[in-house]
Order: C-alpha cells, then sequence, then structure tokens
C-alpha cells in the first residue's frame, strides 16, 4: 500500500480481505527488475519537478494495431515522439484484447506491450499503461463476460479484475520505465455507480497496485464530471487516494465554448483553473496534480490558433503549479476509421510522424520546463458549496477572472 494513502493498509491485511488472497498468492515475492534497456536513462518521476508527455495513439492502425502488431512502426513513433522533447508516454492497454477469459490473459498481447515498453525505454520515455479500459476515443470496448453483474461491487468481476491485473504487473515490473498504472481511461463513462460503491472499489483496486507494483504512481485518469458533480467517484476519495491528482480537462466537453471562444479564459486556462479547484477541495495549495489529458481540434477552433492554445494553457497551468503534462494525442488518426469528427486531428504528430505546428511549440515549453521545480501554487477560494455543472463554472470562471462575453463578441 502507498504509504500516503490513508485509506490503505498492510499487504497482510489486505490478502486477509477474501477471495483475491488466492490468486495474488501466485504472484510470490518481488522479483528483480530486468537489465535496464540500452539506452534508458532512468527518468525519476519526481512529484514536485515537471513532466511533459504525450497519449499515445499509434500512427499506424490506431489501437488495432495491437491485433495487428508491427513493432518497426511502434520503433518509428516512439523515436518521433522523444524529438518533441518528452519523458513519458500514456498507453491505453483495450481491456477485451487482453484478458480473453475471466481466468486468461492473452501471452501474445502481453508479449506485444513487453516490446512497446522496450522501444519506448530505448528513447528514454516512461510509459503509463492503463488498465480497465475500457471506454476509448467515443467507444465502447466491453470485456465479453459478467455484462449482468455489477461491474464495481460483483465478486465475480473482481476476481477477473484481480487475474488481469496481476498479470500485467508481473510483466510491468520487470521494466524499469514502468510510471505504474492508470486504471483506466475514464472508467467512469463506461461504468458508473453510486460514489459509495465506486470510491470502495477504487480503494480496493489502488491498494492490490500498490502491493503488487509497490513504490510506483498509481493514478485513476477518470473524465472531468466527478470534479462538476456527483458521478461515481468522489473528490475527496480521487485526492486521497492519488499522490498525484489526474485530470482530464477537455474544453469542448465541459462547456467551455459556452462562455467564450476558443482563445478566452475558460478554453485556455481550464486547465489551470480545474488545478485550482482540485486543491480547493483538498485544501492543499500544494497537492499534485497532473493534466492527464488536454487537447483541441481544427473542428471546434482554426487550425491556426491551435498552436497558440496549447501555449497559453500550458503557460497558465505552469503559473498556477501545475506539476505534469500529458497532451492527447501524439498522433493524428487515419480517416480510414470512423471515429467522431474531433478525433482525427488531435495529434501533434500526423499519420506519417511529421510534426504539425502546435508540435514546435509543445517542445520549446517541454525542453525549458521539463524536469525544473515546480512553482508554489497560490491558496485557492473555498470550493463550491453546490456540486453541479452552474456552480462548478461560477468557480472556475471566478477564479480566472473572467466574466462572459456580451453579445458583441467582446470579453467584458
Amino acid at each position: 500500500m502507498h504509504p500516503n494513502d490513508p485509506h490503505g493498509g498492510s499487504r497482510r491485511d489486505f490478502l486477509k480481505t477474501g477471495s483475491l488472497a488466492a490468486a495474488l498468492g501466485a504472484i510470490g515475492g518481488a522479483d528483480a527488475l530486468a537489465a535496464p534497456t540500452p539506452g534508458y536513462r532512468g527518468n525519476k518521476p519526481s512529484l514536485q519537478h515537471h513532466r511533459f508527455g504525450l497519449n499515445y495513439v499509434p500512427s499506424k492502425n490506431w489501437y488495432f494495431s495491437f491485433n495487428d502488431w508491427k513493432i518497426a512502426d511502434i520503433r518509428e513513433d516512439m523515436a518521433r515522439m522523444a524529438e518533441l522533447g518528452i519523458d513519458h508516454l500514456r498507453v491505453m492497454v483495450v481491456w477485451p484484447w487482453f484478458q480473453t477469459n475471466p481466468k486468461t490473459v492473452s501471452t501474445a498481447h502481453l508479449d506485444r506491450f513487453d516490446q512497446l515498453m522496450q522501444a519506448a525505454a530505448a528513447e528514454n520515455l516512461d510509459v503509463m499503461p492503463t488498465i480497465y479500459t475500457g471506454w476509448l476515443s467515443g467507444f465502447r470496448f466491453d470485456p465479453v463476460f459478467y455484462h449482468k453483474e455489477p461491474f464495481y461491487t460483483s465478486l465475480q468481476w473482481a476476481r477477473a479484475q484481480s487475474v488481469y491485473l496481476q498479470a500485467l504487473a508481473a510483466r510491468m515490473r520487470h521494466h524499469p520505465n514502468f510510471m505504474g498504472f492508470d486504471i483506466g481511461n475514464e472508467i467512469n463513462v463506461q461504468w458508473s455507480d453510486k460514489i459509495a460503491q465506486g470510491d470502495a472499489w477504487m480503494r480496493r483496486v489502488f491498494q492490490e497496485m500498490h502491493a503488487l507494483a509497490p513504490g510506483k504512481v498509481h493514478v485513476n485518469g477518470v473524465d472531468n464530471s466527478p470534479w462538476f458533480k456527483e458521478d461515481t467517484f468522489s473528490r475527496e476519495a480521487l485526492i486521497a487516494t492519488q499522490p498525484i491528482v489526474a485530470l482530464h480537462c477537455w474544453p469542448f466537453w465541459t462547456g467551455a465554448g459556452k462562455l467564450g471562444g476558443p482563445l478566452d479564459k475558460p478554453y485556455t486556462h481550464l486547465p489551470a483553473a480545474m488545478a485550482a479547484l482540485v486543491r480547493s477541495h483538498a485544501r492543499d495549495p500544494a497537492k499534485p496534480v497532473w493534466i492527464q489529458e488536454f487537447g483541441v481540434c481544427n473542428v471546434e477552433m482554426p487550425e491556426k490558433d491551435i498552436p497558440r492554445y496549447l501555449e497559453v494553457a500550458v503557460e497558465a497551468a505552469l503559473e498556477e503549479g501545475v506539476n505534469w503534462f500529458t497532451w492527447w494525442a501524439s498522433h493524428d488518426v487515419s480517416r480510414q476509421y470512423e471515429f467522431h469528427p474531433f478525433e482525427y486531428d488531435l495529434g501533434l504528430l500526423d499519420t506519417s510522424n511529421r510534426m504539425k505546428p502546435a508540435a514546435h511549440v509543445y517542445r520549446r515549453l517541454a525542453e525549458r520546463w521539463r524536469g525544473k521545480p515546480v512553482k508554489p501554487a497560490r491558496t485557492p477560494a473555498a470550493p463550491p458549496a453546490v456540486r453541479n455543472d452552474d456552480a462548478t463554472w461560477a468557480w472556475l470562471t471566478a477564479h480566472m477572472g473572467y466574466r462572459a462575453r456580451p453579445a458583441s463578441g467582446q470579453q467584458s
């Protein structure tokens, strides 16, 4: 268990909790780490120093690439991403492709993820895999089992989840560039429940993650909803169980466009203000915050404005004392696939691995700030008393010092 988690206990306490003990017992003691991959210089994921990374979207064949594996394409992607001055990647593990049955995990897919980890290490990139994904780029990827069972409370689901997590942990702990696990990609979108059930499940999963991969950074990359309203996980539990709070700050999907244009503060200062909101709820202006997803595309704003949006958003968040940044996404998505129109052009690199204008901005920011100490943040106001979209947006815009534009289109 992570020593900073007030809800945790010892591994022995966890193993006493019942039906998961036998499964965890198969893991045994800690294995020696494999020899470092040649070229890997050993990043240290300090919570109090800036990190810059990307949410990896493979340039060729999207995440379907895990089922039609070409390691040469992955290696090329890694080399091009490393040129942007980043130090880490968040990588989606599409659950039903990896766990084919409640009791079995695909060895072939685990082998492919091993190769991805090695390719990333060769470029000095750390990696955080998501686990129970789930929801990705607007599609649901459901495991084939237990659809009628409640996800967060079913013992059958818990056993299957544990088998899967064990298999991934057994592979990941051999890689020196393994950062830790993300519970899933916006898991509250895929499976929702009452707060009590969601919080209890999250605490159990984190406890198992810390038992299987101690000393790593484990987070829960939920979408923005729990920070705007009541949704599956409480703000209090998200703050208490994560050493660094992972935020998904999407201007379009949070409704920022209703309050201003793409270069107005509701758009550009959303990551900074959401970080302040977290710290307000935490009553701790130094609580580490990770802007784990943020991005825009040419459907919601003129393409020429994207580099400026990126620059202003990051600089505002740096001023707010945000710790880590991970842009969505590394690469555009081929139009041979059917996705929401927003999904195709979110990358800093195109599908041919060419840098787009915003990539140059991100590289400059990453090279300037990566590894530097985080600036102390100002103490935010008390959190909103009401937990709904309107009250949360009122708090955020007040923190930004922003008033909605009048009808003329000019900010007042």
